[in-house]
């Protein structure tokens, strides 16, 4: 029985019941550290989430917004289209005469010069030719000589009746004969060193050229169909574009006019800056399945920033609009204030309230939109933030001053307190029960 009672007094010591006891305030500190860790952490994230949560400024129940002042400018008219880079000149320069190519003396992709030696094709037959058309000429020119001696001197005869008439005008006809077979032969040379001078191959223009179509030892005729190589003119350079046809009555007056029509030429995302130019001529004819006319511009393209075959965008810029009253694209909203679908902007009055003011849209040119109506000059408009606004909503300017501000706040306060009172019993707070709202209803 004693040992019994050791043993279950030995397992009480050392089991986890006996650890319980021993370390029990350890286990509440730690259990009171976790806890304050979760609620820290808990508490820290919703502090967070609320700092981050730009929606109104509920002292002032304000709305931040970004405005933009309305001024006047010019305002340039661009057609935009899209064209193909087009070289004013390619040629694909062939072997004018039959025999082995020699040597080749460009390498693929080579800048070369008008006159440049591109290939040498074997000239030795070439050279044989011509030495036997020069010695057929010599020999030629020898009878014709004896010939207009032997002449002179049966006209000398003639005179004396030594010799017959018949005899003098069958040498008349021999010299004439001797005079043609010369004259044959010296084209026989002119052609024999026509055909020496074309085994030497040389660029037709200034360009680039392209890829060797013909190795050294081949055989070569003038029937080749790939020809040696294609040179292409790099600069300058044109770009083929279309417009629609609805444009061109405004492009053909200023062209009659002789105004040079500023051409700019961009990247396929239409944010790269590629080239300017000017258009250079039209076609004489509308294409009646796509109802577009196509333009040529021309490009110095010094810096070879256009490719041939390159596919770019369009930017023809036809007249500038003098003294255009222009706001941001951004300002400009579409929807129905007055329950008819029109183009609007929030407009800032003097006490930072907003109303909504339609009006009638110009041009635009790239982020830049002129109105014909509806603004003047100096008047304050809103760029962004306005999709949080309604009619008589209260903004908050992120560029005024801190006095600005102040002195803005303090204006709307007075004005709130000096509000009289509705039938309810109580004032109107930032518009409420005024007739007006979002174009479209509801609230922010």
């Amino acid at each position: 029985m004693l040992n019994e009672v050791d043993s279950e007094t030995t397992v009480s010591s050392t089991g986890p019941v006996a650890f319980v006891r021993r370390h029990w305030v350890l286990i509440v500190v730690l259990i009171v550290l976790i806890g304050g860790g979760a609620l820290f952490l808990h508490h820290a994230k919703v502090q967070n989430a609320a700092n981050t949560r730009p929606v109104f400024n509920f002292r002032t129940n304000a709305v931040s917004v970004s405005v933009a002042t309305v001024t006047k400018g010019d305002i340039v008219v661009r057609i935009p289209g899209l064209g193909t880079v087009t070289p004013l000149q390619t040629v694909t320069v062939k072997a004018q005469i039959s025999g082995i190519m020699e040597k080749v003396n460009f390498k693929e992709g080579q800048m070369v010069k008008k006159g440049e030696l591109l290939a040498v094709i074997d000239p030795r037959p070439y050279e044989a030719a011509l030495a036997q058309a020069q010695a057929a000429l010599t020999r030629d020119q020898a009878m014709l000589a004896d010939a207009q001696l032997d002449m002179k001197r049966y006209e000398d005869l003639i005179k004396q009746d030594s010799v017959s008439q018949q005899q003098v005008d069958t040498q008349r006809a021999t010299v004439g004969q001797d005079t043609g077979t010369v004259a044959s032969d010296k084209a026989q040379v002119k052609t024999a060193e026509l055909n020496l001078a074309y085994t030497h191959i040389t660029s037709p223009l200034d360009g680039r050229v392209g890829l060797r179509q013909v190795d050294p030892g081949n055989y070569v005729t003038p029937g080749d169909a790939n020809g040696i190589v294609v040179v292409t003119q790099l600069h300058p350079i044109s770009v083929l574009f279309t417009v629609p046809e609805d444009n061109i009555p405004s492009i053909m007056d200023q062209v009659k006019s002789g105004a040079k029509l500023t051409v700019v030429a961009t990247g396929r995302a239409n944010s790269e800056h590629l080239a300017d130019g000017t258009l250079a001529t039209t076609d004489n004819l509308i294409d009646t399945t796509t109802g577009t006319l196509k333009l040529r511009a021309d490009f110095d393209n010094t810096d070879g920033t256009l490719f041939p075959g390159q596919f770019v965008n369009v930017s023809l810029q036809v007249t500038t609009l003098k003294d255009q009253i222009i706001i941001p694209g951004g300002a400009v909203r579409r929807g129905a204030p007055d329950g008819v679908q029109s183009a609007f902007v929030y407009l800032v009055k003097p006490d930072n309230t907003v109303t909504v003011r339609p009006v009638v849209l110009g041009v635009v040119d790239g982020e830049t939109q002129a109105v014909k109506s509806g603004i003047q000059l100096n008047d304050v408009v809103v760029t962004d933030g306005g999709d949080r606004l309604r009619e008589g909503a209260q903004v908050e300017l992120p560029d005024a001053t801190a006095a600005d501000v102040a002195k803005a706040r303090a204006q709307a306060q007075a004005e709130r307190k000096n509000a009289p009172k509705n039938p309810n019993g109580f004032r109107r707070r930032n518009g409420q029960g005024r007739p007006g709202g979002y174009p479209g209803g509801g609230r922010p």
